[in-house]
């Protein structure tokens, strides 16, 4: 939980850059890696956020220390978002490099925009979510901070060896593969989820069922859903023959699971304590 003091210095910054952002176009792919970057480092070093984070220290001191770290090849953007940041203050060191993460990723979801797959990531970052409640094992060792990011990272790729991943589906999903930012993984492609639902004003609703939905039956859960959340949603389809039947509904962190395999699960259970 940030303090206040973090709340108010992130809304500012981003209220304050966000237009930049948006009118970076092509542009807004370079600066998402290079803050991903920098979130790394920062977590990789608490004297760094120290010194960034540091309110005896001027802004200009600090500037000089953020040109050091990128080594003056940074995009004129990403410099400007680490300078407004260091200037901030911040309730907690480590805040720093959470707003400069959550600027990281709204820079790949403009460039989304940019290239018309907004749409196309959310599915997608809901489809990995959906396909690793199903491998527990995998689900695992991709947040095992005992295991090397490389290591890590390869996993990954070989869970999503057989789709057609968008490239910046990959690259959140690489994100938070390679830096673990002490999160579990379901936790952080949650995050990017509902990032990506505020961002294009509409929640997502991910549907699990054993065969594909009709167009009756989306047409009923959109208007069901939107009437629940009070804003439009978009039925993202999960086809698991696994469930064998009835339906699994993933709104954000909410899940209510009317499968068949389920209401197996749970009578197994119910037969197990009262035996």
């Amino acid at each position: 939980m940030r303090g206040e003091a973090s709340r108010l210095a992130d809304r500012e910054s981003r209220d304050s850059l966000a237009p930049r952002l948006r009118d970076a176009g092509e542009e807004s792919w370079r600066i998402g890696n290079e803050l991903f970057s920098f979130t790394a480092l920062l977590d990789g070093n608490i004297q760094v956020e120290r010194a960034l984070t540091d309110s005896s220290r001027s802004a200009d001191d600090k500037d000089a220390l953020v040109k050091a770290l990128v080594g003056g090849q940074a995009h004129p953007i990403t410099m400007e978002i680490l300078s407004d940041l260091v200037e901030r203050k911040w309730s907690r060191v480590s805040d720093i490099a959470n707003a400069v993460e959550d600027f990281g990723v709204d820079a790949m979801m403009y460039y989304a925009d940019f290239t018309d797959s907004t749409l196309q990531v959310s599915i997608e970052l809901a489809e990995l979510h959906s396909a690793l409640l199903n491998l527990p094992v995998v689900r695992s060792k991709l947040y095992d901070g005992t295991v090397s990011a490389a290591a890590r990272l390869r996993l990954l790729h070989a869970v999503l060896s057989e789709g057609d991943f968008n490239k910046v589906t990959l690259r959140l999903a690489e994100h938070a593969t390679s830096n673990l930012r002490k999160r579990r993984y379901l936790e952080t492609i949650q995050w990017l989820i509902s990032k990506f639902s505020r961002h294009m004003g509409e929640s997502m609703v991910t549907v699990t069922t054993a065969t594909p939905l009709t167009t009756e039956q989306t047409n009923k859960l959109v208007a069901a859903y939107s009437k629940k959340i009070g804003r439009p949603v978009h039925i993202n389809s999960v086809v698991d023959a696994s469930v064998l039947g009835g339906m699994r509904i993933q709104v954000g962190d909410e899940v209510t699971d009317n499968t068949v395999v389920a209401q197996l699960q749970q009578l197994q259970r119910s037969v197990k304590a009262s035996a």
